[in-house]
């Protein structure tokens, strides 16, 4: 068995993780131990499958038993009651785990667990606070606990070619920073893993960023559906707008209209990018982070509205965000 400094667990093989987790074995040295859990039983086993002679990849059933193995725990989880079960848990749950692996560990250890999904604020800080809480249960000369919140930028395609952001709610000064950029740097681009300061920041500045990618995939949608509408040809137009001011990551990386980029979701059916109940769920978390801090909003209404009839619909339920362009394109005008 591989000792704790050479073990890293995952756990969360979703849309997002499972892609996450193969470039993180991948691209691990073959002497580290990658640790994996799920709910779905076909999913763990369609992994090991894929990993054979990738390096060594084990099961295990909880996050109890992944940070006692670990020295570093990465979770991709969907949403806080999924993050309440696998941290919070007094039998099965990391930090439970944790405190047995300090009682039962014949040296010091430091154990690192990171959340990367994009979960409610208020989640991230009960979960730091118990870090803390089980922390100082610790014997502080000999371990350390410490929980950091990088919830990740790049949707589906990101994850699996490798090129994800994260925003690290930890500052750069931290002496763990180097160790948890290094992890991370596996599976998304190192010179956008991003420092954002204390426990909390990263998440604050994904749900600031989602709140802007809701809002101009919406927009992008509308404007090229008014395009196509007047009988412009949607290529030539996604080319004048790349190169004018109305550019933007939506219609120059996943350009809502199917044919215009053929790697984008709307050409593959809206398959396989951020799901549209996943991108209103990130603009409510956006409009309530402004409610908290009383920053006024104008465009957080309407476009949740537009999203939650989309979604409504069972021509639109689960297909990637930009699926709005067809919602837009098959409705009736209203005054």
């Amino acid at each position: 068995m591989a000792s704790p400094e050479k073990t890293i667990a995952f756990i969360g093989l979703g849309v997002m993780g499972y892609p996450m987790a193969v470039n993180l074995r991948s691209k691990l040295d073959p002497e580290y131990t990658l640790l994996i859990c799920d709910v779905s039983e076909d999913v763990v086993k369609r992994f090991q499958a894929q990993m054979d002679g990738k390096g060594p990849v084990e099961v295990v059933r909880n996050g109890f038993e992944a940070v006692k193995r670990a020295n570093m725990v990465i979770s991709m989880l969907p949403d806080t009651p999924a993050v309440k079960a696998v941290y919070l848990d007094r039998t099965s749950g990391i930090l439970a785990g944790a405190r047995a692996a300090a009682s039962s560990a014949s040296s010091p250890q430091d154990e690192i667990i990171i959340e990367c999904g994009t979960i409610e604020t208020a989640t991230i800080l009960d979960v730091a606070r118990a870090t803390k809480e089980t922390a100082s249960s610790l014997n502080p000369s000999s371990n350390t606990l410490t929980f950091i919140d990088a919830p990740v930028s790049g949707g589906p395609m990101g994850a699996q070619a490798g090129t994800l952001a994260f925003m690290v709610g930890c500052h750069s000064s931290d002496p763990i920073f180097p160790k948890v950029k290094q992890v991370l740097s596996h599976i998304g681009k190192p010179e956008s893993i991003f420092p954002c300061g204390p426990i909390g920041s990263g998440t604050a500045f994904k749900i600031t960023n989602d709140y802007l990618s809701a809002i101009t995939s919406l927009a992008a949608s509308e404007a090229l559906n008014i395009g196509v509408k007047i009988g412009l040809d949607p290529k030539l137009l996604t080319d004048v707008i790349n190169a004018s001011g109305g550019q933007c990551w939506v219609t120059s990386r996943s350009n809502p209209v199917p044919g215009v980029q053929g790697d984008a979701p709307a050409s593959r059916g809206y398959e396989g990018g951020f799901r549209i109940e996943l991108c209103k769920k990130v603009l409510r978390m956006g409009s309530e982070l402004a409610g908290m801090v009383g920053a006024r909003t104008v465009l957080d209404g309407p476009a949740l509205g537009a999203f939650e009839e989309a979604s409504r619909d069972e021509r639109y339920r689960g297909k990637d965000a930009r699926v709005v362009y067809k919602w837009l394109s098959e409705s009736e005008r209203r005054e």
